[in-house]
């Protein structure tokens, strides 16, 4: 497909590793048990893109390295120029020139989720200073104005897989999500600098337990193009899921939306395996 790739204007923004965040020592389930488990933040040592999205013995798990803005005026740029597979550059302490990617961003607690190798985890510390080559808002696909891409690096879009065909859009997805499965995030003003929550607190029932952190899902009948979770019948928004399963109502696997428009022009076809840890990791 053509896109303005050649375009698109590559900046630095820049972060710290944040630290594990709990807002309380407890979280409060849908079965109203209470439990003490990790939930935010800090450096994940064994939760990684490509690993399973539930079964955790935590809350809002980010996997790898969860980065924040360091002064205020820093968050906006930070959250909103990120894109899924951008190149970050470890800029201080014993990691110092060591090099990942981004899985994902965090709204809320305004989060980007950055993938290091394992020999890289062990020594990085919090507060470490993190560098990303931010590149991918801006993207469009020439032969198709109505389709708004986001949140993606262009490079990683074009390994996806995606083709096009008869005038539309094909995008290989492992889940299609209906509407009503959304929860936490929708409202939020910009779907360039969040992520919103899939309520799945049965995965079985509902037939997503299968799904990976850095999964492609489709979303039916939400418009992303301007805020988060518009239900328009017919839409459809392509995303990558982000951060583990939640154990509070209204929450669970976090998507980022990179793609959205009509169905008349996006196709998702499901297909057994579609995780952007294919294309990124060694």
């Amino acid at each position: 497909m053509r896109t303005n790739k050649d375009r698109l204007v590559r900046i630095s923004v820049v972060g710290e590793i944040a630290p594990a965040k709990m807002r309380s020592p407890y979280s409060v389930t849908t079965e109203g048990t209470v439990r003490v488990i990790p939930v935010l933040g800090g450096i994940t040592y064994n939760v990684k893109v490509g690993d399973s999205a539930y079964g955790w013995a935590g809350d809002h798990v980010e996997p790898g390295v969860s980065v924040m803005a360091r002064r205020k005026e820093e968050e906006i740029p930070l959250m909103t120029l990120s894109c899924i597979g951008n190149e970050v550059i470890v800029m201080s302490g014993d990691a110092k020139g060591s090099r990942g990617f981004v899985t994902g961003k965090h709204g809320g607690v305004n989060h980007v989720l950055v993938h290091f190798e394992e020999e890289v985890l062990g020594k990085l510390m919090v507060g470490d200073k993190i560098l990303i080559k931010a590149w991918g808002q801006g993207l469009k696909l020439l032969d198709h104005p109505d389709v708004k891409v986001m949140n993606i690096d262009p490079d990683l879009f074009e390994k996806l897989g995606i083709q096009e065909k008869n005038g539309k859009i094909h995008v290989p997805v492992v889940a299609k999500i209906p509407a009503h499965m959304m929860g936490s995030g929708i409202g939020a003003s910009s779907s360039a600098s969040t992520d919103y929550d899939i309520m799945a607190s049965n995965p079985e029932d509902l037939g997503v337990a299968d799904l990976k952190l850095g999964d492609i899902v489709a979303i039916q009948d939400h418009d992303n193009s301007y805020g988060v979770g518009k239900y328009r019948k017919g839409a459809v928004s392509i995303g990558v899921v982000v951060h583990s399963a939640c154990v509070s109502a209204g929450h669970g696997p976090g998507v980022v939306v990179i793609m959205t428009g009509d169905e008349s022009k996006i196709l998702p076809e499901e297909v057994e395996r579609a995780n952007i840890s294919d294309y990124l990791v060694r």
